[in-house]
């Protein structure tokens, strides 16, 4: 008789989903949104550790390509944005969760481009040093 390991279907997902490394204040900021804001990235997150993204995650303007992306969530007359990125291999980086402030347009501020790109090279870095390739 064939032995089978007992393995749950949660194990075997959790093996599966890439982990999430949060950049800076990411994290501590995220939770300063409102709970229905939270769910939304928190989803679009697991959706991207899966290797999916989620319908409201869109190419941030200025960096090349679809690896960095960007959640934007409405809540109460208020804008609220999640920018990751999945360009380094197996990890999910979030650089930065704002809620954006200017009346001026939809484009990202340049202070937070400026932080995303900041926090982006410390994340290459970090995958660097912990996630070293075979």
């Amino acid at each position: 008789m064939t032995k089978y390991a007992k393995t749950s279907i949660l194990e075997i997902m959790s093996l599966s989903l890439k982990p999430v490394e949060w950049v800076g204040s990411s994290l501590d900021d995220l939770k300063e949104f409102p709970e229905e804001v939270q769910q939304v990235v928190g989803y679009a997150l697991y959706l991207a550790q899966c290797g999916e993204k989620h319908d409201c995650a869109k190419p941030l303007k200025g960096f090349k390509g679809a690896g960095v992306l960007e959640v934007v969530e409405d809540f109460d007359g208020d804008t609220y944005r999640a920018v990751y990125t999945v360009k380094l291999e197996g990890v999910v980086y979030v650089l930065h969760t704002f809620q954006k402030k200017s009346k001026q347009g939809i484009a990202t501020p340049k202070q937070d481009i400026e932080l995303i790109e900041a926090r982006l090279k410390r994340a290459k870095e970090h995958h660097a040093q912990n996630y070293k390739t075979k």
